[in-house]
């Protein structure tokens, strides 16, 4: 089994806060990710696909086309925008890191089959700063 990644990266703003609580409580668990105004992260995401190596093309995954599905189904519609306010797939949720690893994850399962027959999703792990990272494997 081999494992291919590939980076990208992502600016986005976003909040957190929970309705059902005061804005004390909100400000006590979030901190300043809870800024009425919003905050922003330079998110860096390594999507992570396994497979067995094609005979024809010695590629897992052609990550050209890995990195054209990234793009066009998540970082183009998360990239430079508000994630509680501008993603469509987002509004409502709480949206942390943990969040868009799980939505992520989502999507890419569902359109992987459109670029390789026999790849599979192994792992998505998302930096929000240099310092703090998830990981989803499924």
């Amino acid at each position: 089994m081999l494992y291919v990644s590939r980076l990208e990266h992502f600016n986005a703003a976003h909040k957190l806060y929970n309705p059902a609580w005061t804005k004390e409580r909100n400000q006590e668990v979030f901190g300043p990710c809870a800024n009425e105004n919003w905050h922003g992260h330079n998110y860096e995401m390594i999507v992570t696909v396994k497979g067995e190596q094609d005979p024809d093309t010695g590629f897992v995954v052609d990550l050209k086309a890995l990195s054209d599905l990234i793009r066009d189904h998540i970082t183009n519609q998360v990239d430079h925008k508000n994630l509680n306010l501008d993603v469509p797939w987002l509004v409502g949720k709480r949206v942390s890191t943990e969040t868009l690893a799980l939505e992520f994850w989502r999507i890419l399962e569902r359109e992987l089959p459109t670029i390789t027959k026999s790849a599979r999703l192994h792992c998505i792990k998302i930096y929000e700063t240099p310092r703090n990272a998830v990981e989803y494997y499924g």
